[in-house]
């Protein structure tokens, strides 16, 4: 199952290298992330930020809502 919020932050990025070397991971990491895997609470905000806020923090961890709360109202 392909993730859509890092599929965003990766083409935010430019591509999976780029996004890795932002977030000080490898490239393999970001294709394990894009497929399933479970991104690290410590790299939440760097993709965040590298993808120049196109995408939220709860999306990326939505099973973290005590760090990474969902707003009571989308924008």
């Amino acid at each position: 199952m392909i993730s859509e919020p890092i599929d965003i932050a990766i083409r935010c990025a430019g591509s999976q290298g780029a996004l890795a070397k932002q977030c000080g991971v490898s490239q393999a990491t970001v294709w394990k992330w894009r497929h399933g895997k479970k991104v690290k609470a410590e790299h939440v905000l760097k993709i965040v930020a590298a993808a120049s806020g196109q995408v939220a923090a709860y999306q990326i961890r939505p099973d973290l809502p005590e760090l990474f709360p969902k707003p009571e109202k989308e924008q």
